[in-house]
């Protein structure tokens, strides 16, 4: 503030060289024009209804080509408007026919039979039955108000806990495959 008032010679306030502000009238003005429409601006198309999207425009809204020269095309980039129930999205593909199959295609495809599920030794077993067990027994006991007692609480951690460890110790790695970096994609 002082930097500005130093550039002034003076040093005194301006005085407003324009006419006194009227709240009053710009308040009626307002009230006034409540509800009204604005009028457009120079040069706008009117807006189009509803009906009229699927209508082509006649007109662009900078220039009018003259007489013998076509219209300019559409900027990039912009959008283009459909008619309700004409839009991409409602577009159905069309019901195969017979004569588009072969002789041996049956017209859709039937996935192999998937191999065997590999057999679980009996340390995995228990592991998984102490996994699933250990949780299971603890909401149980309280569901039905049991006392919980230190073997109880110690058998349904414990279980979870040696479970959970013993399934992650004997994960498999891939050490083995260090040097062999996949088959890739196999269709």
């Amino acid at each position: 503030m002082a930097e500005h008032d130093s550039d002034r010679e003076d040093g005194l306030e301006p005085e407003e060289q324009s006419v006194p502000f009227d709240e009053e009238a710009a308040w009626a003005a307002i009230v006034a024009g409540y509800g009204a429409e604005p009028q457009d601006p120079p040069g706008a198309k009117p807006f189009k209804s509803v009906e009229d999207l699927a209508l082509l425009e006649p007109e662009t809204n900078d220039d009018e080509p003259a007489s013998g020269q076509p219209a300019r095309p559409a900027p990039l980039g912009g959008s283009v408007a459909f008619a309700p129930g004409v839009g991409p999205r409602d577009y159905t593909t069309p019901e195969p026919a017979e004569d588009d199959f072969g002789e041996d295609d049956e017209g859709h495809f039937v996935p192999p039979e998937p191999p065997p599920l590999p057999a679980a030794d009996t340390t995995a077993r228990f592991a998984w039955l102490a996994v699933i067990g250990g949780p299971v027994l603890l909401l149980l006991a309280v569901l039905l108000r049991w006392d919980m007692t230190w073997w109880l609480a110690t058998t349904g951690i414990g279980g979870f806990l040696g479970g959970f460890a013993t399934l992650v110790v004997r994960m498999k790695t891939d050490d083995e495959d260090d040097g062999d970096p996949g088959r890739g994609a196999v269709v």
